[in-house]
């Protein structure tokens, strides 16, 4: 099992919303790269970074987050939030992210998305799904689209390898991983590397995506309020 780690950026902090609501947004650290290096010295090796303010605007703010937080550190690092163009995607690998995940533009262009994974791979790109009951969200979980979770993976049929799904109306609640909505991923798309994410709250949650055959999970409220620890995940032995 792979555990990664969010950091969530706004206004050049690290934040968490529960539910995707921007109104509802918990300030933990304000400096992000301390808590990247943190993450590191504990044995973490991926990270996960969103550009929350890039997302709602649509237009990358934390480019300079990143590139410091990939200097300073050796987290593989994927990133999202706010990416429209190639030669943004360009510009995030060039900061020094290991992914690309693209979220609102993967359903909007996929065109143009699956021309970004022809050129850069299909292990350097991920899809990003963030869902309320199977519907797809965009532009920074703001609206709501009039595809499935189905309907986008289906879009990408041939070229799709990694799907980061995060079901909204659990994230940052502590109620739990939609363990119905990713065991009928896991069981319909067994190609395609499902990384779970949402609700997760305990090492009793992590065990069970695993139990699904879910091997990578993004964790990030839970980790900030002490709920888990990567010592903890260590100890797990998944």
């Amino acid at each position: 099992m792979e555990i990664i780690p969010a950091i969530d950026l706004m206004g050049g902090r690290c934040v968490r919303l529960s539910q995707g609501d921007y109104d509802r947004c918990c300030v933990y650290t304000g400096d992000p790269v301390d808590m990247a290096f943190c993450f590191e010295k504990a044995g973490v090796r991926r990270l996960h970074l969103v550009d929350l303010d890039g997302a709602r605007r649509g237009k990358i703010v934390h480019l300079d987050l990143l590139r410091k937080i990939c200097s300073s550190t050796r987290l593989q690092v994927d990133f999202s939030g706010g990416i429209k163009t190639g030669e943004e995607v360009q510009r995030i690998l060039d900061a020094g992210a290991r992914w690309v995940t693209i979220g609102s533009m993967a359903q909007t262009n996929p065109k143009e998305v699956r021309c970004w994974i022809t050129k850069y791979g299909t292990d350097r790109i991920i899809i990003a799904a963030d869902v309320r009951k199977e519907q797809v969200c965009i532009n920074g979980w703001q609206r709501r689209s009039d595809k499935t979770i189905y309907d986008l993976i289906e879009q990408y049929d041939g070229v799709l390898r990694n799907l980061m799904c995060t079901d909204i109306e659990r994230d940052g609640m502590f109620s739990g991983p939609s363990l119905e909505l990713y065991g009928k991923l896991r069981t319909k798309y067994p190609g395609i590397n499902l990384i779970a994410s949402g609700g997760i709250s305990s090492g009793e949650d992590v065990t069970a995506l695993f139990r699904l055959g879910i091997t990578s999970v993004v964790i990030g409220k839970a980790f900030y309020e002490g709920r888990l620890t990567w010592e903890e995940m260590v100890r797990m032995k998944l």
